[in-house]
């Protein structure tokens, strides 16, 4: 079973922030920072892409309402993370956004996305602009 199905499903507690028909909102259980925080579908998609675009776009109109929620922790700024195959570091085959509020005073470096790699890039946007 999956332990963000359980989550959902109240089989597992946790700190709620939010909840509708669609989403579920909670804290981290394993927080990176401050105010980490996850947004869950309810029904079990294991990539973004699976979902409905509708769905999807009331994902992202939550994610928006919960960053500034956030705000009232003092964030000087965040991380919106969704990992999509365990190639991308996606460890619960669950749709879910991280939330990651970043402080100034921070000790650990800043989540980002490594050195670039060389490429034909006319011809992925040939391929991506194809039909």
């Amino acid at each position: 079973m999956c332990i963000f199905c359980d989550i959902v499903n109240n089989k597992i507690p946790s700190r709620k922030l939010y909840e509708d028909d669609d989403f579920l909102v909670i804290m981290d259980a394993f927080p990176k920072s401050r105010g980490h925080t996850l947004i869950l579908t309810k029904e079990h998609y294991v990539d973004f892409d699976d979902m409905s675009e509708e769905l999807a776009s009331k994902l992202i109109v939550l994610v928006h309402k919960m960053v500034k929620k956030l705000k009232v922790l003092g964030m000087d700024g965040y991380n919106i993370i969704n990992n999509n195959q365990p190639i991308s570091g996606q460890e619960v085959p669950h749709v879910h956004f991280h939330i990651v509020p970043r402080y100034n005073d921070e000790k650990k470096p800043v989540i980002s996305i490594s050195e670039p790699i060389e490429m034909d890039l006319d011809e992925i946007h040939e391929l991506l602009t194809k039909n």
